[in-house]
């Protein structure tokens, strides 16, 4: 289903060599897949923020809290044959409310140019804390917005 992700909206922006090592990166908290007809369709993680994290570093500044205070919500993916039905709300809340429960809040970031996945987030009420170039690789840098989610 991520090869089809990729295929249809180029995310991730980077192809893992590994994808199941890409899902499944050492700092993962949790992580969860929607069902619908018996199907896996979407999948989310969450794992513990660090000092790289923008996200988490953005949100600490502003909070006051330490950066290890968050967790990222990431590797957000519904299969586009399945979107309308909400899945990616749901996982979103599902994330929240674990990350929530760790007593962490939950931050996350987004490729600028992937407008469906801010506009979510905005549904979701996810407060913007700013935008900024992250280096993805030795060559490549790319913008995001930061998120966090409502307190």
């Amino acid at each position: 289903m991520l090869a089809e992700v990729h295929g249809c909206d180029g995310y991730p922006l980077n192809w893992p060599e590994y994808p199941g090592e890409w899902l499944t990166q050492p700092s993962l908290l949790a992580a969860w897949v929607a069902v619908l007809d018996g199907r896996v369709v979407g999948h989310i993680g969450l794992s513990r923020s660090g000092d790289g994290d923008a996200a988490a570093g953005l949100w600490s500044r502003r909070e006051g809290a330490p950066v290890e205070s968050s967790a990222v919500v990431s590797r957000l993916f519904v299969s586009p044959a399945a979107r309308g039905h909400g899945i990616g709300a749901r996982l979103m809340a599902r994330a929240v409310q674990d990350a929530q429960r760790r007593a962490l809040h939950p931050v996350l970031d987004v490729l600028a140019a992937d407008k469906s996945a801010a506009a979510l987030y905005e549904r979701l009420g996810w407060t913007l804390l700013g935008t900024v170039d992250q280096r993805w690789g030795p060559t490549r840098t790319v913008t995001v917005h930061c998120y966090a989610a409502p307190a």
